[in-house]
């Protein structure tokens, strides 16, 4: 059955942020993909996209990636082709981690830290972070399937105050 809901189909998450100053530690955001399974949409994701992976089906691709967010205009994008995805998977949430190798850093510690998140020329989000300022993680969107050719988006800002590797594991969880 087709249905007029056309929902969302290709997106962009984009991060942009200003380099760390005065000798402290070096700011470097990374966004992060974590894909669920239709079986368990909030349990363990199958995979995760970042800086040092890739969606093995090539539908979720880390486009740019900064260490320092140096240079103008956007450090870090993720292109996220979700009508792509197979039906084995029915939920995508994204979100961002600081690094926190040189010391304890937070979003608020980032000066003019903006996520952007379109679909096309339709920007669907653009926000600064101040709301998750004293969190080292945060998640930014979900993605939902909601049948074969139809996937929805939602705003998700939640803070975490964890390192990269334990907010992938519950970056999903139920809230």
């Amino acid at each position: 059955m087709s249905t007029l809901n056309k929902g969302v189909a290709k997106v962009e998450v984009a991060l942009k942020w200003d380099p760390s100053t005065g000798g402290g530690p070096v700011h470097d955001l990374d966004i992060i993909a974590a894909v669920y399974p239709t079986a368990d949409p909030y349990g363990e994701p199958v995979y995760l996209v970042h800086f040092d992976s890739r969606s093995p089906d090539g539908t979720i691709t880390l486009n740019r990636d900064s260490r320092t967010g140096q240079g103008f205009g956007i450090d870090e994008a993720m292109t996220l082709e979700l009508t792509r995805l197979s039906p084995d998977y029915a939920r995508v949430v994204v979100g961002i981690a600081i690094q926190q190798s040189g010391g304890p850093v937070t979003f608020g510690d980032v000066p003019n830290t903006k996520v952007l998140v379109r679909e096309g020329y339709e920007e669907l989000d653009n926000d600064d972070l101040a709301g998750v300022a004293g969190a080292t993680a945060a998640t930014i969107a979900e993605f939902v399937r909601e049948d074969a050719d139809t996937w929805r988006y939602r705003r998700l800002l939640h803070g975490f105050d964890t390192d990269p590797q334990s907010f992938s594991r519950v970056m999903g969880a139920r809230r």
